[in-house]
């Protein structure tokens, strides 16, 4: 049974009972949202081997959960069952001994479940560094475009990815409904931004083949189909999870079909020549999707030569400026096209702490004039 699911008996089943009779007259939210595979629909048989199983998140208005979370959470270990279609409700702890499927079997006293009590603002503020509906709004635009900038897309698709099974509050709600995608004007800047790293290597491949360095443009060509991916997914509004589930994501994609042949001959080549002639049909793959979209005048797709070197790219930079042409937003009509959180940064430790991001961000295109890059060099590739 997938995670999503079997949370939904745990709810209907177990806990909705329990707030009935305990808390009649106390609005709430039940959920199975955030962290773990299956509210991203990816968990598989292996995925029950750590921190799967009847899980839920209850939200409570902010001076509801301090008034009775934490009795919430203890009358739920007592009254719980032990099990939820043959899937134990008791986890273990970190650091605990684990039988086959991390968690007790057998058990005496109250349940260790995880069914988490949260208040919505609370909860979000934790996830993302935006503080609720307050910051939110009720309208797009009103979510500051950097604030946007500064949330990784894992964490974007962990909020408004999962299940909601009851929402008393409706605040829940209004919040997923809010994140489901980017503004707009937000999202022309990232597809600009995108494009513009694409640019920045997709010379890489051939130079380093040039001075005999294979595996440096293997690498390099792995990068790039990276970037490419991520770029779909762009493409067709879909947030980009982490590396884990990123070609997961991708196979779901209608562009994956037609796209992914070209991009698995990318990492089988064995030689410059092969990467680069499934790179180049990749980038015209991608490259007709963006003019399909109607964002843009249509671009030229088709590969030529890189300057006056012998190798064969798209030059994703026309793509870039072309929708970076498109924006007219002035927060970001004037940041260099640095773009999002994960078009800049890929540390775990990083992108799990959304004030340090909203705080980077925030300096993104702040630097004294004199700091930035000369026009004639910001579009330098290669020397």
């Amino acid at each position: 049974m997938p995670g999503v699911e079997l949370s939904g008996v745990l709810y209907e089943e177990a806990v909705r009972p329990v707030l009935q009779e305990g808390w009649p007259g106390v609005a709430y939210a039940a959920a199975r949202v955030g962290a773990g595979s299956e509210v991203l629909g990816f968990d598989t048989a292996r995925s029950a081997d750590h921190d799967w199983g009847p899980r839920l998140e209850i939200f409570l208005e902010a001076e509801d959960r301090v008034r009775y979370g934490a009795e919430m959470g203890r009358v739920l270990g007592e009254r719980l069952p032990k099990q939820v279609r043959g899937w134990p409700t008791h986890f273990q702890e970190s650091g605990d001994p684990l039988d086959p499927v991390g968690r007790m079997r057998l058990t005496d006293g109250p349940v260790n479940h995880r069914v988490d009590v949260y208040d919505v603002d609370g909860w979000l503020a934790g996830m993302t560094g935006v503080a609720g509906l307050a910051e939110i709004g009720s309208a797009e635009g009103t979510l500051p475009a950097r604030v946007w900038l500064a949330i990784a897309q894992q964490r974007l698709a962990e909020v408004t990815g999962g299940a909601v099974f009851h929402d008393g509050l409706g605040s829940l709600s209004a919040v997923r409904r809010r994140l489901a995608w980017y503004p707009e004007q937000v999202w022309r800047y990232l597809l600009a931004c995108q494009w513009q790293r694409i640019s920045q290597e997709e010379a890489f491949v051939g130079r380093c083949a040039e001075v005999g360095d294979d595996i440096g443009s293997a690498v390099v060509a792995g990068r790039l189909v990276r970037d490419l991916m991520r770029l779909c997914l762009l493409l067709e509004r879909r947030y980009a999870p982490y590396s884990k589930w990123l070609g997961s994501a991708f196979r779901q994609l209608e562009v994956a079909e037609s796209l992914a042949p070209s991009l698995r001959g990318v990492l089988a080549a064995t030689d410059y020549p092969a990467r680069e002639r499934h790179l180049c049909d990749g980038y015209e793959t991608v490259a007709a999707l963006q003019n399909a979209c109607g964002l843009i005048a249509p671009v030229d797709p088709r590969r030529r030569p890189y300057h006056a070197r012998p190798f064969l790219v798209l030059h994703a930079e026309r793509f870039a400026h072309a929708l970076a042409q498109s924006v007219t937003d002035p927060e970001l009509r004037d940041l260099p096209l640095v773009g999002g959180v994960d078009q800049w940064a890929d540390s775990t430790d990083l992108l799990n702490q959304p004030q340090v991001i909203r705080a980077a961000t925030g300096a993104i295109g702040r630097a004294e004039p004199s700091a930035r890059l000369p026009e004639e060099l910001a579009d330098v590739g290669d020397e």
